[in-house]
């Protein structure tokens, strides 16, 4: 099934989040409905890094959220940064956590997604569900809540911990245990669609070591569709 179109109509208030700067790396809150990079169309140019660019024009991309995801990124402002940032995230040494919505109530209070995913190459840019072709994914899940929203539909907060980082990871391991993320234009079903007006996937906090003075930092945003307030995550590993 060919994927639904969409115009592009990205949030302009506030215009760029800067959470932290220094000379080595920016740490901005990306909303909802913006692209972290350049689409190919003219109309799809406007994004993070290019918003970054006009006040830190040396910045660049170490790593990507889906235009639908809101939450934290990390940009580098020098080479030796991006490098050693990259690195991290490469050797998985990053600490990150999202939260979703997602439909119905998930049975088991904790537990873990091990599927491997490749690109849904006649539906790109869809992933999907190979264990003979699908490269290693895998994704630790705790139920925060089970509720109902306003007309009795169910659905459950959850807090997802990315072990890897293929791209639509959550948003296709959520769909494999029967709970596609509310708002999901791409992979919900009808009614989990309607239960919200955006994706309702937020990368709330990130944590990593600083490129060059080597001491940990942790960064944390509000989840944007949900009240509550979480734990910042924990500091041991340091």
């Amino acid at each position: 099934m060919a994927n639904p179109s969409f115009v592009y109509n990205p949030p302009m208030t506030p215009y760029l989040d800067i959470l932290y700067q220094d000379e080595d790396m920016v740490v901005a809150h990306k909303p909802s409905g913006l692209l972290s990079v350049p689409g190919k169309a003219l109309e799809h140019r406007d994004s993070l890094i290019s918003r970054v660019n006009r006040v830190y024009p040396t910045a660049t991309v170490v790593h990507r959220l889906d235009m639908a995801t809101s939450g934290i990124l990390v940009l580098a402002l020098n080479k030796d940064s991006h490098r050693h940032i990259s690195k991290q995230f490469e050797l998985r040494q990053t600490k990150k956590r999202y939260f979703a919505r997602v439909h119905g109530h998930v049975e088991q209070d904790s537990g873990e997604v091990n599927l491997p995913l490749i690109c849904d190459w006649p539906n790109r840019p869809k992933q999907m569900v190979d264990f003979e072709r699908g490269k290693k994914a895998v994704t630790h899940f705790d139920v925060i809540e089970r509720t109902l929203d306003e007309k009795e539909r169910p659905y459950s907060l959850v807090a997802l911990y990315p072990i890897t980082g293929r791209s639509h990871q959550l948003r296709v391991h959520m769909l494999a245990l029967g709970h596609p993320i509310l708002g999901d234009r791409l992979y919900a079903h009808e009614e989990a669609l309607s239960m919200a007006p955006r994706l309702q996937l937020h990368a709330e906090s990130l944590s990593l070591s600083h490129p060059t003075l080597g001491h940990w930092l942790h960064f944390n945003v509000a989840i944007p569709f949900s009240p509550f307030c979480p734990k910042p995550l924990s500091e041991s590993f340091e």
